[in-house]
């Protein structure tokens, strides 16, 4: 398997069955994790950030960078790999909160909030999801099984 990286504020969408899409250090971030069985294909976003709204300029330089542009962007362009809305598995993991103890910004549960509302308007269900907490996680996804393994410190579970 050749793992390639997703890096913050990015996303890779991918059809190659030898591959694997990571991303690492998931604090307050989240990671929204696509698989479509029947092509196969599967994408990976790791966003920081809610809304563009707070940056427009940056927004345009790195729309990955926030969940309402960078999350549609992922969508579309699973859909320019032959997938269909009906055939994506959907995984959310992320949105902790790592540094910020006392809930002043609450990025992690802001992240959350927005991406489950982007989703609820568009019918998108989630599968599973792996969120909240004080504690950085790794995403593994398997393009060719959508297997789908999330690391947090000693622990590693199937998503």
């Amino acid at each position: 398997m050749r793992r390639v990286v997703v890096d913050i504020a990015d996303f890779v969408v991918s059809k190659d069955l030898d591959v694997t899409l990571t991303t690492y250090a998931l604090g307050s971030c989240i990671a929204v994790i696509l698989h479509d069985a029947v092509i196969p294909a599967a994408g990976m976003i790791h966003y920081m950030l809610p809304l563009s709204s707070t940056n427009p300029e940056k927004a345009k330089l790195k729309p990955a960078m926030f969940a309402d542009t960078g999350v549609p962007q992922l969508f579309h362009a699973m859909y320019g790999l032959g997938c269909k809305k009906e055939n994506l598995v959907v995984k959310v993991a992320g949105g902790g909160q790592l540094y910020d103890d006392q809930g002043i910004f609450e990025i992690g549960k802001r992240n959350y909030t927005v991406l489950r509302r982007m989703l609820w308007k568009t019918n998108v269900l989630v599968a599973a999801e792996e969120v909240g907490g004080a504690k950085s996680r790794t995403v593994h996804l398997e393009v060719a099984t959508g297997r789908c393994v999330i690391r947090s410190g000693d622990l590693e579970q199937e998503l």
